[in-house]
């Protein structure tokens, strides 16, 4: 932890905002540090988009029973990156959050940071803050491999990108939700295989594959933060719209499990 972060210039406690952005470049910094987070949020979905845009598996994305049959006619970079996007979101927001919180408060930073000038909101406050200064790293990376591949990304008109942003913001809030609603709950081990079993499962639910695959069960898949996640990066990125189900869905998920969390949530 740096000095920056307790002490300003005259020797007294920094202001709350330079508080909150040193922690913020601190996690950013151990996050980029990190190999298996590195792993899970660039490697993993560059790899996912590698695969489904050039192999035979990204035949499963582009159903001819979703949006009437509209999907199968697009290119295939244009239906799996935003799909790809999302799971970016799902590994940074959600798993390697809920996995770093769990064993900071195993160890006993959590409690310690809590009783700094920082203080609990400021903390959650710059872990936050990196989350998505990761993500943009993430969106820029992925976004550049996906238009060397082919990727039009303004092809459904000039509001697709700011409701991708949109789309997003909201999953983001969604996943990180319940990244601290797992992590303050369950012991670091347990936290550590339940999001690693978490990431596979949703990133097939709804959110690389469209919902629709799943057949009799798209009904129950799409109340999932993930299909909803799907649903709305596809709609944006495909349609130039907004899906108002979809992110009612996500803001859902934020506001229960922040609930929960506020309720629940154990520092030691």
């Amino acid at each position: 932890m740096s000095a920056d972060l307790q002490l300003s210039p005259g020797g007294g406690a920094a202001p709350a905002t330079r508080r909150v952005l040193a922690q913020a470049r601190f996690e950013v910094s151990v996050l980029l540090r990190n190999g298996e987070q590195l792993l899970v949020s660039l490697v993993l979905p560059a790899l996912a988009l590698l695969a489904l845009a050039r192999t035979p598996l990204g035949g499963l994305v582009a159903p001819a029973s979703a949006a009437g049959g509209r999907l199968a006619e697009l290119p295939l970079i244009d239906v799996v990156t935003p799909g790809v996007l999302g799971l970016a979101v799902l590994s940074t927001a959600f798993t390697g959050q809920a996995i770093g919180l769990g064993f900071d408060r195993r160890y006993g930073v959590l409690r310690l940071m809590a009783t700094t000038p920082l203080g609990r909101s400021g903390l959650l406050a710059g872990k936050l803050l990196a989350v998505l200064v990761v993500e943009v790293l993430q969106v820029v990376v992925l976004g550049g491999l996906a238009l060397a591949l082919g990727w039009s990304p303004l092809a459904a008109g000039p509001a697709a990108l700011p409701l991708l942003g949109l789309a997003l913001l909201l999953g983001t809030a969604a996943f990180a939700a319940l990244a601290l609603l797992l992590a303050g709950t369950l012991r670091a081990e347990a936290v550590l295989a339940v999001a690693n079993l978490a990431w596979v499962l949703l990133a097939g639910a709804g959110l690389l594959v469209p919902r629709e695959v799943t057949g009799a069960l798209a009904p129950l898949v799409a109340v999932l933060p993930s299909a909803a996640l799907g649903d709305a990066v596809r709609a944006a990125a495909l349609d130039g719209s907004l899906a108002v189900v979809p992110c009612l869905v996500l803001l859902a998920w934020a506001a229960g499990a922040t609930a929960l969390v506020v309720r629940t949530f154990r520092w030691s």
